[in-house]
Order: structure tokens, then sequence, then C-alpha cells
């Protein structure tokens, strides 16, 4: 009778061991892939001093190509200038980019861009209006 229940612990064993290593390989593969994503370009707002002695664009640009190394670079990275509320630009940088720009004089801030959504509006009592 013991000879039975005696075969299924290594079998048990077996499935455990192949079930560990199965969650090992998906962890290395899913950290390998969010190391891949984490160094590409994503927008970020660029906060600067306001330029006293040219053009806010300009300016952001000069910034941004002091930082990523080339004219041609920044303009490619440049997605908008603000110049009226803020001074400043949002331009598509990696990780290894925003800390290169952060060290530029003049550069007050660099924030990720983050997408907000509005609530869509319900009728009375909480239905959704068709």
């Amino acid at each position: 009778m013991q000879t039975s229940s005696s075969a299924t612990p290594p079998a048990r064993r077996s499935l455990c061991l192949i079930l560990l290593v199965l969650t090992l390989l998906s962890s290395i593969t899913m950290a390998e892939s969010t190391g891949e994503a984490s160094s590409e370009a994503k927008v970020h707002i660029v906060y600067t001093e306001k330029p006293t002695d040219e053009e806010p664009k300009e300016y952001h640009l000069r910034t941004l190509s002091s930082a990523l190394g080339s004219e041609e670079a920044a303009k490619d990275a440049l997605i908008y200038s603000y110049k009226e509320a803020a001074s400043g630009f949002s331009a598509k940088l990696t990780p290894a980019q925003v800390e290169e720009i952060s060290k530029q004089p003049g550069v007050i801030q660099v924030v990720p861009s983050q997408t907000y959504q509005l609530h869509k509006p319900v009728g009375a009592g909480g239905f959704k209006l068709t």
C-alpha cells in the first residue's frame, strides 16, 4: 500500500519544479521587455526660465540641442513650445535625455506628460444619457 503513495511525491516534486522554472522564465521575459520599454522616448514637459534676449522657440531648441547633440535631433524631438502661460516645451525624450536636459542651464523642471480624461456627463439619477 505504501508503494503507490510513495510514487506520487516525486511526480509532484517534478511538477512543482517545472512550474517554478516556467514562472522564473516568464518573470525574466517580463523584466527584459520592461527594460526595453523604459528606454523608449516618451513625451515630457520641460519647464524653463523665460528667455529675455531671444524668441522662446529658439531658446527651447537651443536648450534641447545642447542636450540631444544636434539641432536636427532637437527639431525632431520638439512637440510644442509654450510661451504664454508658462515658459517651456514638450518633447519626446528617453530617460537618458531627461537626465541630460535636467542639467542644462535655465531648465527648472522636467516632468512626464500626463493625459487626463474628463468624466462623461450622466443624466438624473446617475443614468447615462443616450
